[in-house]
């Protein structure tokens, strides 16, 4: 008989993390869905606990955020965010604490969206932030850690994001030209990204693992 699981889910409203969330949902590998975040979803699920959590106070919910499999989803932009220390509270500091708190609570896999180009050494402060983020959730001893660097995410966002959209038009009609060593550029869905994130944690595959876009193509067109 198969153990029940339970996953977490943190940025279940942004544009992966909403895919990510109804295939939890529907996955039979989970018994619970625990979704965190700063406001309620309007959804309702037998599976689905929602806790509503102030991130700038993440430790204080630490009883709560028990689980198997961890998927975050967490991320913003600078500009969105207002500031450089704004967007590193965001994609740096919430992930790792995330991170910390859910492998001292007995998590075995933490799955998290990076991003292409992510390097701790870069020149370029976003890709620089999201390299050092990387580096530190590999250091809570997780069983299993799943880096997701994608390119260019498509698909309908809740807020604008005028300098992704330009990306999109003008990225889409040469995708098709991209093969080769240029296919991890190429822009991917966040439903395919969602879908190989899933996929990848039910590998119950040990270890530190990296996957670009090519990558998550590959993984996210297997159902």
């Amino acid at each position: 008989m198969q153990r029940t699981r339970t996953a977490l889910i943190a940025g279940a409203s942004g544009l992966v993390g909403g895919h990510c969330l109804r295939l939890l949902l529907n996955s039979d590998r989970y018994d619970q869905v625990i979704s965190i975040g700063r406001r309620e979803l309007p959804m309702i699920h037998p599976k689905l606990d929602q806790q509503v959590i102030d991130f700038d106070n993440l430790k204080k919910y630490r009883m709560e955020m028990v689980a198997d499999d961890v998927f975050c989803c967490l991320g913003t932009t600078i500009k969105k965010a207002g500031s450089k220390e704004a967007f590193t509270r965001v994609d740096y500091t919430y992930v790792t604490q995330l991170a910390e708190i859910t492998a001292n609570k007995g998590a075995s896999q933490f799955l998290v969206i990076s991003s292409m180009g992510a390097d701790p050494g870069s020149l370029f402060f976003y890709n620089r932030t999201k390299g050092k983020m990387e580096e530190d959730i590999k250091k809570f001893g997780f069983e299993t850690v799943h880096i997701i660097r994608p390119s260019l995410l498509l698909g309908e966002r809740e807020e604008q994001r005028t300098g992704e959209e330009i990306a999109s038009k003008i990225m889409k009609p040469i995708s098709s030209l991209m093969i080769g060593p240029l296919e991890k550029y190429k822009p991917i869905q966040a439903a395919t990204v969602a879908q190989a994130m899933v996929n990848l944690a039910a590998q119950d595959k040990k270890g530190i693992h990296l996957h670009l876009s090519d990558d998550l193509e590959e993984l996210g067109n297997k159902k």
